[in-house]
């Protein structure tokens, strides 16, 4: 229940347009039951002698209606039309604003996620966030709809309830007392679904998670013949997660056989205390038994409903604790200053630690605008953190990092961001066409856009070759294309929203030479056109910079620059 009034209370607008339709519905459908006992009454050949029965009689002469059978039938029937018509508008908005909690839900994390620090998003595991994005925000989505639905059957408890104690209120009241007995007797299987469902929860968060790592890593376990050991780990969790919902199957399952008969057995006790006990008349009897019969199949629908909803709580609040968690690791931005790169990019007395590993010890760095720089030195000695500086992914202990003269802790950050092109070390293309790929879905872009990118980073030639030219797909991770053209489109997306500094990892670490040259050669036609700056071991990049720095020992040695050939 906590769930569902936080969700109330999350969406109260649509919950209050959706319990009106609800309430009106249950009253319409109330208000033409009333017409049972003298219609009943009329059936079995007598009059209508009861109080309630006369009262009836007396509204209907009021109105000028005659008791007839024909008028009774009619009443029910219209006000049956009427409660179909309003639950349909009721329902509409449940299925409504069940689409609309699991589209917030999902941009609630992903709007966090996506705003939160570098190093908060490093730790996250890929196949979790999935899951929660995915299962997690249609499975408490689910729980809302069992949630409107025991309040739907609630007022429809209530009103039949209403009617049934007009008609006899000492059968009414024991039926209620040994129903309402029975279904906390029962609760116990809400419990254990409620247990089953927070143990898929976890159980599914594992299971993606290590899926998507092994998805990563398919290919080098085939060639490895080491698949079989990510197969006996799934399998392993796919038993476990099999187990968990055989029991949340078993509970509602045993829950729903044992109501049947619990409410058969409560039907014929209140037909024999009715008759025997009470003396009612044989129509009084049999307007009774009806509404109580269903006064407690409804009951028991609500605690089916109930069991429903409590197995996907913890699918609700495991988002909801991702995306707190998320938010608690938010980006600061405090600069406001507009940036711009026409002097270049100083470094100066730079300090950083990670993980309590000194990284820099006073690193002095001068990166003119238009200049291309190449950084190298061994692998871990800090060459991609210093990007993410420069970046203002990460922050800088002491010292400074200066843009046009101005910190980069007074810069408006997403506005400098938006002045960089990055490609990063590992290229991971999206399944879809290079079009795509080159704008990743950012409207401000066109396809005019992406060709003048493609053509910028020397993939226009091969693009133009391929049988669907841009909407040709590039298959998963880029696969159905080879490792050079897979970095030409990288670059082109990189390229795609006219930066100012490009900024390239290891850009030809993993090509063959004839690649390799092709992508030097693309670097140096864009050399002073914009700066560039690239990290990487490979002698064929140090060959095309103009300047060179070395890292070593936190530090950063000059080794070349403009006006001399050979590293020095």
């Amino acid at each position: 229940m906590r769930t569902l009034l936080a969700l109330i209370r999350a969406y109260p607008a649509r919950t209050a347009i959706m319990l009106v339709a609800l309430s009106v519905a249950g009253v319409a459908e109330g208000l033409s039951l009333t017409t049972l006992l003298p219609l009943m009454s009329v059936a079995v050949g007598g009059t209508a002698e009861s109080g309630f029965g006369q009262t009836l009689v007396s509204a209907l002469a009021q109105v000028g209606l005659e008791p007839t059978i024909g008028v009774m039938l009619l009443i029910i029937v219209g006000g049956m039309v009427l409660k179909s018509i309003l639950l349909l508008l009721a329902n509409r908005q449940v299925g409504y604003t069940v689409a609309h909690v699991a589209t917030s839900l999902r941009l609630e994390l992903i709007e966090a996620l996506l705003a939160s620090r570098w190093e908060y998003f490093l730790r996250q595991h890929t196949g979790a966030l999935a899951n929660s994005i995915a299962t997690e925000a249609y499975r408490a989505a689910t729980g809302f709809q069992y949630g409107a639905s025991v309040i739907a059957l609630a007022i429809q408890v209530l009103v039949y309830s209403v009617v049934a104690l007009l008609v006899s209120w000492q059968a009414t009241l024991v039926s209620l007392v040994i129903g309402m007995f029975f279904l906390f007797a029962l609760h116990q299987l809400v419990r254990a679904s409620r247990r089953a469902g927070a143990r898929q929860t976890r159980l599914m968060r594992a299971l993606l998670t290590y899926l998507t790592d092994v998805l990563g890593s398919v290919k080098p376990l085939k060639a490895m013949g080491r698949d079989n050991v990510a197969e006996t780990v799934m399998h392993d969790q796919n038993r476990q997660l099999e187990s968990a919902m055989k029991r949340e199957v078993m509970s509602k399952e045993t829950l729903r056989a044992l109501q049947e008969p619990m409410v058969t057995a409560l039907a014929a006790s209140g037909l024999f205390l009715a008759l025997v006990y009470w003396k009612m008349s044989l129509a009084e009897v049999m307007v009774l038994v009806f509404l109580l019969v269903r006064i407690l199949t409804l009951l028991n629908k609500m605690q089916r409903q109930f069991q429903h909803q409590t197995a996907q709580d913890s699918a609700y609040w495991s988002l909801r604790a991702a995306a707190a968690e998320a938010r608690r690791a938010v980006e600061q931005y405090a600069g406001t200053a507009a940036p711009s790169l026409e002097q270049g990019i100083r470094m100066s007395n730079v300090w950083f630690a990670y993980g309590g590993k000194s990284v820099f010890r006073g690193l002095d760095m001068n990166i003119p605008a238009g200049s291309f720089t190449a950084v190298v030195g061994e692998s871990g000695i800090g060459k991609s953190t210093f990007l993410d500086l420069i970046c203002g992914l990460a922050r800088v202990e002491t010292g400074q990092i200066l843009v046009d003269g101005m910190a980069i802790e007074d810069l408006d950050l997403k506005r400098w961001r938006r002045l960089i092109g990055y490609v990063p070390q590992e290229n991971i293309l999206l399944h879809d066409t290079i079009c795509t790929n080159v704008l990743v879905g950012e409207r401000d872009l066109t396809r005019a856009d992406a060709e003048r990118a493609l053509r910028q980073s020397g993939a226009w030639d091969f693009v133009t070759a391929l049988p669907d030219g841009m909407d040709s797909i590039v298959g998963e991770r880029g696969g159905m294309i080879s490792g050079g053209q897979r970095q030409r489109i990288a670059l082109a997306r990189a390229l795609a929203h006219g930066p100012k500094l490009l900024i390239l990892d290891e850009p030809t670490s993993a090509l063959d030479p004839e690649s390799e040259r092709t992508i030097c050669a693309t670097l140096s036609e864009l050399a002073g056109k914009l700066t560039i700056i690239a990290v990487s071991h490979q002698p064929a990049i140090a060959a095309v910079a103009d300047r060179i720095y070395a890292f070593d020992g936190g530090l950063a040695r000059l080794v070349k620059e403009p006006g001399t050939s050979n590293l020095t």
